[in-house]
């Protein structure tokens, strides 16, 4: 059974950085492609950046896009998040997601019906 926890939300004022964490149990974590997708209060999920198994891949959204990084440590059974320049709309619970399918080594899933494990979300508050 693989579990996600998901650590370092918090609150940073416009311009700011966070850098999110998911920590993930399982052995064959390294062949998961991981996601990583927020919700905003009234708002339905929405995808934010995906990474390949490989690490090679990546896919972001377009309003993150030059100011969100995703990453990930196989050794370390670990996916980040780097957010900078952060703005008020990107205040949001930000969840960590896994898929257990096997893909190739370069595809980067992007929907949440491709994802089967979810970590139970880390809060991010933007304030101006």
């Amino acid at each position: 059974q693989v579990q996600l926890v998901e650590s370092g939300g918090g609150l940073v004022q416009v311009g700011g950085s966070l850098r999110l964490s998911c920590a993930a149990s399982g052995r064959t974590f390294s062949s998961y492609a991981m996601g990583w997708f927020r919700q905003a209060p009234g708002k339905e999920r929405e995808f934010v950046a995906g990474i390949s198994w490989s690490g090679g891949s990546t896919s972001y959204a377009d309003s993150v896009k030059g100011r969100f990084t995703i990453s990930r440590d196989n050794a370390k059974n670990t996916v980040l998040l780097q957010m900078n320049s952060l703005k008020p709309e990107d205040t949001a619970l930000y969840y960590c997601a896994a898929s257990k399918r096997l893909y190739g080594l370069a595809t980067v899933l992007d929907r949440e019906r491709e994802y089967d494990t979810w970590g139970q979300g880390t809060q991010v508050t933007v304030s101006s």
